[in-house]
């Protein structure tokens, strides 16, 4: 019996190990706070844990863990906690404008992302996110966010919209941030 309880761990462990950063990045880009990411992929490993030996039979686990991810997500977002995307800035420091590829540059264009994804609703973040972070077909990320394709698309569709219609972003992600 301790034998495979160690095997069962053993394997757990494996599998966290190699998916850790994946997780961590998706986790940051749904809740903007490393901390929060932190705790939110924490709750889901509790949960992935506690049913490892079901998950770890299925075909594709990753798809498992990245539902209940998203459900713990959104179970946080009724709960009215407030997210910060962006950390605010002190309104006397002026920014410094860094070279082009500069790794500063690349990070700028991170902070520009992270606040203009702050201004889409929590769906449309997931949807995304999923879609277009995680680079997931409109089936596996309606299969990950618990709706129908069509939610997604819809919520894809309006967020980029959204994300399109900031003054500023395209230029940032087309051109590298810098001219």
């Amino acid at each position: 019996m301790g034998d495979r309880k160690q095997a069962r761990d053993e394997e757990f462990q494996s599998f966290l190990v190699g998916r850790w950063p994946r997780l961590m990045r998706t986790a940051f880009l749904l809740t903007g706070e490393r901390h929060a990411a932190e705790d939110l992929v924490q709750t889901t490993l509790e949960q992935v844990y506690a049913a490892w030996r079901r998950v770890a039979s299925t075909d594709d686990p990753d798809t498992y863990v990245r539902r209940v991810m998203i459900n713990a997500h959104a179970r946080r977002h009724r709960r009215r906690l407030k997210e910060f995307l962006a950390p605010r800035t002190d309104s006397d420091l002026v920014p410094e404008v860094p070279d082009s590829g500069d790794r500063i540059a690349q990070a700028d264009d991170r902070g520009a992302l992270l606040t203009a994804l702050s201004q889409l609703s929590p769906r449309q973040r997931e949807a995304v996110v999923l879609r277009y972070w995680e680079d997931l077909s409109e089936s596996q990320a309606a299969e990950a966010m618990g709706c129908s394709v069509g939610s997604v698309k819809s919520n894809a569709a309006k967020g980029l919209a959204k994300l399109r219609a900031i003054q500023g972003l395209a230029e940032t992600v087309t051109q590298g941030g810098r001219k």
